[in-house]
């Protein structure tokens, strides 16, 4: 225990970041608390300074250098939040930052960094590759690497948030945030539970990127073989041996969202509370959607970032709007006569149904002679109306094939 972040460490870093990162805006969702019976309300780091909570931490860590440290200038590794957290505090302190982002990066967040001053170079295919040519950086030019949660000085720096939320919600009763290397819920484990021992600190990772339920069964990190989410933020293949500390003794749960589940949260935010977050930073919200753990209230749940590449955005809200039940992507066989195509968009229509896009294809091995395919983009009114018009289609003797 004498190893973990303390309060007072926390404390410590909130005055150095006094007047460098802005106090986050708590925003209530009425939809959720409806849904749960109590107020919910949502901490929204997606307005921090460099669009997310990573400049707590970078800033808390690079502030703590000698200036013999900062002379030698940083150098962090990532594909995206911690990229710019990390150039904007090294700007603000007069250090040179150098950043190696993954050759694949979203462009706007490769400007987004170069706009905050930091150089950077695109190495490998992976977040892990471009960590490793990061450390090699350190070790030939003796540049202080910057790691993205697994360090006292980050911890604290994000633990910053949980005091902002005792101070704008004193009767929170459940705090709920994404866990991706685990920097986020150590430090505001922290100050929950030295100041707020009842309030019960959820960790919320992506399905397809969960590796601390397997790492707290084992007792240590353990690192996944493969992994992939559209939340790409928090995915990170084992957790820190510093944060995972923390979390084993600190966190009360650690539960996972599929990425179904946060595309729907990531439209019903943009849609409901007026808020872009990108899917990273919307786990907690899906969870509380989702209901998949008993959650008391008032709850709070981070917004813990909102930089998202629009191509992805574009991407994530069609998978929402699917999951939802309120666009279908389906293909209807019929017969190759004319008129057949017309009284099809026809029966659609009397559906209430909007047609977004229809491709006709008549050549297709897998078609019987005399026989034609419709691929249909529709926009529906959710789950039950979809259903609704399937069942229409198949009882006019259509065939109806999802992809």
């Amino acid at each position: 225990m004498s190893d973990l972040v303390t309060l007072d460490d926390v404390l410590a870093a909130r005055e150095l970041l006094h007047g460098v990162v802005r106090n986050t805006p708590l925003e209530q969702s009425r939809t959720l608390s409806a849904q749960l019976g109590g107020p919910v309300w949502l901490k929204c780091e997606n307005l921090q300074r460099a669009g997310a909570y990573k400049v707590r931490g970078a800033y808390v860590r690079i502030a703590r250098l000698s200036a013999a440290e900062r002379a030698r200038g940083v150098v962090a590794a990532s594909a995206g939040n911690h990229a710019q957290g990390v150039a904007l505090a090294a700007t603000t302190l007069g250090a040179k930052s150098t950043v190696f982002m993954p050759t694949g990066a979203p462009l706007p967040k490769v400007a987004a960094t170069k706009g905050y001053g930091a150089e950077v170079q695109l190495s490998g295919a992976n977040v892990e590759e471009a960590l490793a040519a990061a450390k090699q950086f350190a070790a030939d030019t003796g540049a202080v690497f910057i790691h993205p949660f697994d360090h006292p000085d980050v911890i604290a720096g994000q633990g910053t948030v949980a005091l902002e939320i005792l101070e704008q919600c004193p009767d929170v009763k459940t705090i709920l945030a994404g866990i991706g290397g685990g920097g986020l819920v150590s430090g505001m484990a922290v100050v929950a539970k030295a100041l707020r021992p009842d309030i019960r600190v959820i960790g919320v990772q992506a399905e397809g990127a969960a590796a601390v339920p397997p790492s707290l069964a084992a007792g240590h990190p353990v690192k996944l073989k493969e992994y992939a989410t559209i939340a790409d933020g928090i995915a990170v293949g084992i957790p820190g041996e510093v944060t995972f500390q923390h979390i084993a003794a600190l966190v009360d749960d650690v539960i996972t969202v599929t990425d179904e589940d946060i595309s729907r949260a990531m439209l019903a935010v943009l849609e409901r509370n007026k808020l872009l977050a990108e899917p990273a930073g919307l786990v907690g919200v899906a969870a509380l959607m989702a209901e998949v753990t008993q959650v008391e209230t008032p709850a709070v749940a981070v917004l813990s970032g909102g930089n998202i590449d629009p191509l992805l955005l574009l991407r994530v809200l069609e998978h929402g709007l699917a999951a939802a039940g309120r666009y279908q992507r389906f293909k209807v066989r019929c017969t190759d006569r004319p008129g057949t195509l017309a009284s099809l968009l026809a029966l659609i229509a009397e559906q209430g149904a909007n047609v977004l896009d229809v491709a006709h294809q008549r050549y297709d091995a897998r078609l019987a002679l005399g026989e034609v395919a419709v691929a249909l983009s529709v926009e529906t009114r959710g789950n039950e109306h979809s259903e609704r018009l399937v069942g229409a289609l198949r009882a006019a003797g259509h065939t109806v094939e999802f992809d």
